[in-house]
Parts: C-alpha cells; sequence; structure tokens
C-alpha cells in the first residue's frame, strides 16, 4: 500500500478549499500527493499548498508556467519556497523559460530548507491527439537541457521517455480504470498498464473523485494497479 500511494497524486479540481480538503482527508489512505490546480489555486492561492502539507501530502502545483523567463522564474522561485514538490512548467515555451522556471524553483526551494524538488517540463497534453510525432522527443530533450526532474506525459509515452531520459521522473495524467468515461482526455491508458510501462506517478481525478463513492474508487483502483 505504501509503495502504491507514493505513485498516486490526487487531484482536488474543483473551486473551494473545504470540500477539497474534506475530500483529501477521506482519500488520504489511498493518496500521497495532492494536486493543487489552476482552478483551485485561482480560488485559494497558496492556502491551498499549506493547506494541503498541512495534511501530510506532498504537493503537486499544476500552474503549466508559461510566460517570459522573468515572470517564470519569480513564480517558480515562490512555489518552491512553499514547498511544493512538483511543479509544471510549460516545455512549448522554450529552452530559455523552461530553464529560469527550473532554476527558480529549486532556488526557492533552497532557500526555505526543503529538500530538492521536481520541476516537470509539460511536454504534449493527454487532451491533444494531433501533436506531431516530432515534438513529443523535442520536448525531451529540452527536459534534459533544462535540467527538469521529469516529465508530464501520457501513459502511452511513457516507454519512450525512458528510453530516451531514463532519469527522468514519468508523471501521467488522464488514466482510466476500465469501464470508466475517457472524459476530455484523448490519449488514454489504464492506471495499471501506464505503472507497467514505466509511470513514477499517476494522477487521478474524476475516475475517483467523481465516483459516487471515492473512497470505494480509490481501493479499487489501487488494487488494480497492484
Amino acid at each position: 500500500m505504501t509503495d502504491t500511494r507514493d505513485k498516486l497524486a490526487l487531484a482536488l479540481d474543483m473551486d473551494d478549499l473545504v470540500p477539497a480538503m474534506r475530500l483529501a482527508k477521506e482519500l488520504q489512505p489511498w493518496f500521497g500527493v495532492a494536486k493543487v490546480g489552476l482552478e483551485l489555486f485561482s480560488a485559494a492561492g497558496p492556502d491551498a499548498v499549506v493547506a494541503m502539507l498541512d495534511l501530510g501530502y506532498e504537493v503537486f502545483l499544476d500552474l503549466k508556467l508559461h510566460d517570459i523567463p522573468t515572470t517564470v522564474e519569480k513564480a517558480a522561485r515562490v512555489s518552491g519556497a512553499l514547498g511544493v514538490r512538483y511543479l509544471t512548467i510549460h516545455a512549448m515555451g522554450g529552452p530559455v523559460m523552461l530553464r529560469a522556471g527550473v532554476e527558480g524553483f529549486l532556488e526557492g526551494a533552497m532557500a526555505a530548507g526543503f529538500e530538492r524538488p521536481v520541476p516537470l517540463a509539460v511536454t504534449v497534453l493527454t487532451s491533444d491527439n494531433d501533436a506531431p510525432e516530432h515534438i513529443l522527443p523535442k520536448r525531451i530533450g529540452l527536459a534534459i537541457e533544462s535540467g527538469a526532474g521529469g516529465v508530464i506525459c501520457a501513459g502511452t509515452d511513457v516507454q519512450l521517455v525512458k528510453q530516451l531520459a531514463p532519469r527522468l521522473e514519468a508523471v501521467v495524467p488522464g488514466t482510466r480504470p476500465v469501464g470508466v468515461s475517457s472524459h476530455d482526455q484523448a490519449r488514454v491508458t489504464t492506471p495499471h498498464d501506464a505503472v507497467a510501462a514505466g509511470a513514477d506517478l499517476l494522477v487521478i481525478g474524476r475516475a475517483v473523485t467523481h465516483a459516487d463513492e471515492p473512497a470505494r474508487a480509490a481501493k479499487a483502483l489501487v488494487d488494480s494497479i497492484a
């Protein structure tokens, strides 16, 4: 259970911190990481990060930073100082921007006395089924060049990530257990198949959070990976 729990991030994609905390507490036996995305961060700001840290979660701040290098560097530095473990930065922003974000994130964490965090380069969104084939290898290369600790990729892309960059963590959103709707995700695998391919962390959202009984759905998901 502990090993599986460390591989699962709970996506708290909602606009109110109170129910997000309630759900995080309920599902903590199955998840070791809490993902704070753009919706929750817009609603509650850094308080959402602090709340999840106080519950004992590692925090995955999914802001997909993409701006001029200076702005990305400063935002990433603040995120690192909050104690965030994972932070997403768009690889499509190019090498200068990506490296600025990586360095800001690492420096912010170090200055605040936290362990080295994991900057994540977003390669190709799991909802994007039209990206040219050359894009993924190029963005994996940018992640390596920038010093990122991992990449965001579809489960179908994990094997290529591990072939080209075995040291990078492969973080996979958009997986769905058998029989669960794919919603707006285009390139979907099951959690079991993603882990079998080498995924280091799965981001799990609606398959559990929108279930009639979230705890039961979480247990079934963990059982399907084992």
